[in-house]
């Protein structure tokens, strides 16, 4: 049982969700997880003035995602950060590369899910799962979010992410804040919770 953990990270809020996420599938019996990132599409002009250069470069060592490891996989968990309440455009020009894997079929009955990172409360943490949500449909993908027995989505005593529809966390309007505890344990089971229903499926 192959699980594909797939992110896109700006400046690393994603990327340490991720593997929390990791984690989560690890504790499934059976379950192989591998962990792939989106290729970026910006130049490194921009990304030095955007001050993310640096973080991209020690994404260097995991290996850019391939469409033969979709296709390859039982389940994929996309990680993407919010961009105007919906995902980045690295992620959709990925996702819009796809169209030989929808023409044969090549998505359809998988698990997927998704996660995510917003600068500010509100600023788009469901909104961005669920467009993210619509082209994994069209592949004829099964949609698995994050229940409510992942309990600490119901805190009321902190500010934290993570909602029905996938785990999530909030970065802070300069990037200043790293997931918390909360956040990274909502990411974990939204691992282990995928891997738990692509066993069950793949039975």
């Amino acid at each position: 049982m192959k699980i594909l953990v797939l992110f896109y990270s700006s400046y690393g809020h994603v990327k340490r969700m991720a593997d929390a996420v990791v984690e989560g599938v690890k504790q499934v019996e059976g379950a192989e997880v591998i962990l792939r990132r989106i290729p970026e599409t910006l130049p490194e002009t921009v990304l030095e003035k955007m001050g993310a250069l640096e973080m991209q470069k020690s994404f260097k060592d995991i290996p850019v995602v391939e469409l033969s490891d979709l296709e390859n996989a039982d389940a994929i968990i996309f990680g993407t950060p919010t961009r105007f309440g919906n995902m980045t455009g690295q992620m959709k020009q990925f996702l819009d590369s796809t169209g030989g894997l929808w023409a044969k079929g090549a998505l359809i009955g998988k698990v997927a899910s998704v996660f995510t990172s917003t600068g500010t409360q509100h600023g788009g943490q469901e909104s961005t799962i669920l467009s993210t949500h619509i082209p994994l449909l069209h592949h004829g993908m099964i949609i698995v979010g994050l229940p409510y027995s992942f309990q600490g989505q119901s805190r009321i005593d902190e500010i934290t992410g993570c909602s029905p529809y996938g785990a999530s966390t909030i970065a802070g309007g300069e990037g200043e804040r790293l997931p918390s505890t909360n956040e990274l344990e909502g990411a974990k089971f939204l691992g282990n919770h995928v891997a738990t229903i692509t066993s069950k499926l793949t039975r």
